[in-house]
């Protein structure tokens, strides 16, 4: 049964997928934060596809948490399925990605019109300046930034050196740090075909004010949280 409904819903994507990509691309002329939110609602179809074919819910904790003001989200990454959830949870967001994802058919056109800041990890410090003035930028602009600090997919109940780049933004840009926990990975398994019904549950945490803070010291309260958080909820 697990086979087969995941089956259908990579129908259902394979499906939607082509003809969204040309609405996405009929909207670029429209200002950011409007083609943000007809860009969105493929990941939204998705999502729904994801609950009714698989029965993949989710509830979210922590809301109260969330600040006025755009922020910098620090996140665990174990799954494709936040990088959809998260456009249904936060407010308007962009996310900190690796420029190759951009050259995927489809997916990558609509993801490129999200307004993304993309980066060549290749170059190292440039890479770091240049998503940080990026990210400034897109904060300035009302969006909040995504950033995944393992720079992958991680397994649940491993873990990966923390990398700077997104506290590194926060104290830059004088924005405040939300960290995010979950356990998407146990139903929506990294490069895995199969989907598993069950409930994703994911915890917002306190923000951090970066300011008074370096990087250093932003990054590790992050991934403290985080960390503390993830042994409860990969168990």
């Amino acid at each position: 049964m697990t086979f087969l409904r995941s089956a259908l819903f990579w129908l259902a994507l394979l499906i939607v997928t082509p003809p969204y990509a040309l609405l996405a691309i009929a909207s670029a002329p429209l200002p950011r934060l409007a083609r943000y939110r007809v860009i969105s609602g493929w990941s939204l179809l998705v999502l729904h596809a994801l609950r009714l074919l698989c029965g993949v819910r989710w509830s979210v904790e922590g809301r109260e948490h969330l600040p006025r003001e755009p922020a910098v989200i620090l996140s665990k990454h174990q799954s494709a399925w936040e990088t959809l959830a998260f456009q249904e949870i936060f407010p308007p967001q962009v996310h900190v990605l690796k420029r190759e994802l951009l050259w995927i058919p489809f997916f990558g056109w609509g993801l490129a019109l999200m307004s993304p800041i993309a980066i060549n990890r290749g170059r190292g410090l440039a890479a770091l300046r240049q998503m940080a003035r990026r990210g400034k930028q897109r904060l300035e602009q009302g969006f909040w930034v995504v950033v995944f600090p393992e720079g992958t997919r991680v397994r649940p109940g491993r873990t990966r050196k923390y990398q700077l780049g997104g506290a590194w933004l926060a104290a830059h840009a004088g924005a405040a740090v939300v960290p995010v926990a979950h356990n998407a990975g146990r139903l929506w398994p990294r490069n895995s075909f199969l989907k598993y019904a069950g409930e994703v549950k994911v915890r917002i945490g306190p923000p951090i004010e970066s300011a008074g803070r370096d990087p250093e010291t932003i990054n590790a309260i992050a991934e403290q949280w985080i960390e503390t958080q993830q042994k409860i909820l990969d168990s």
